[in-house]
């Protein structure tokens, strides 16, 4: 079941000359919530404001955001997703100066079929290439279309995600998660500099390997370098780090670490 509310308001409607629905100019975050609480809220939230500040919307007060988020945590385990928008405006690109940001919180029961981190995923590459944009890069922003062609290139059941690449070829991520590769012994990541999303569970990956005494590399991915790597994870906010099992075919190992991390995440 969904449940959704627009400015505080439950069930409101959102207007059709919202520069979110017209012109893809807003952010969102996506929470997974777990024994009633919002994980990694905070994070979440950081990274809104961040974008909410490169966007150049006004100064954000997160009070009515952390209460309607509270609010549609009604259950142990749910889905939230939380769009913050320009709001509405005249027609044209250039935003409003007296812009007043729209706020869409939905919430849904946790799926009953997750992906466990046992059975692990199939992925494959996709055609379709990411822009470079360093002033987007690392947000969350409202402008997925990269996403959804990629994602309309396979069929439910010829694999489970896809990696994508940016106009150079270099490796940024799967549609819908970050990744993770082990690379000579150690975990490496992609930058995300120039585009990308800074995944909230990709930090608290990072941030868990820190508290081992062990940095997670980040740096410039090839599709070359990928396929040689011993084990692949994709991350993100709901399914935590979940092993790739094959690769364009190719099986890959498990790496034991992933269990471990697993085993933290759910003490977080």
């Amino acid at each position: 079941m969904m449940r959704v509310r627009v400015d505080g308001e439950d069930g409101g409607h959102v207007d059709p000359l919202d520069r979110g629905l017209l012109y893809g100019d807003g952010l969102f975050e996506t929470v997974a919530v777990l024994d009633g609480r919002p994980r990694f809220l905070d994070w979440h939230l950081e990274r809104l404001v961040e974008g909410a500040r490169r966007l150049g919307f006004p100064a954000l007060d997160l009070s009515p955001l952390r209460a309607e988020i509270a609010g549609a945590c009604t259950g142990q385990r749910a889905i939230v997703k939380l769009v913050l928008t320009r709001g509405s405006g005249a027609r044209g690109y250039r935003p409003p100066r007296d812009a007043v940001p729209r706020r869409i919180v939905a919430a849904w029961d946790w799926p009953v079929a997750a992906t466990p981190v046992a059975t692990g995923v199939r992925v494959g590459w996709c055609r379709t290439r990411l822009g470079r944009n360093p002033r987007l890069a690392g947000l969350k922003h409202l402008n997925r279309l990269e996403q959804v062609l990629a994602r309309a290139e396979w069929h439910e059941g010829e694999m489970d995600e896809g990696l994508m690449c940016d106009d150079r070829g270099h490796v940024i991520g799967a549609t819908q998660a970050n990744l993770l590769a082990r690379i000579d012994g150690r975990w490496t990541t992609p930058r995300l500099d120039e585009c990308g999303v800074a995944g909230v569970m990709r930090r608290a990956f990072c941030a868990w390997q820190a508290g081992r005494g062990v940095s997670v590399d980040e740096r410039t991915l090839t599709r070359a370098d990928v396929e040689s790597a011993t084990s692949l994870a994709l991350t993100n906010a709901l399914i935590g780090a979940v092993p790739v099992r094959e690769i364009g075919g190719r099986p890959l190992a498990v790496d034991p670490s992933l269990r471990e991390f697993e085993a933290w995440l759910a003490r977080a």
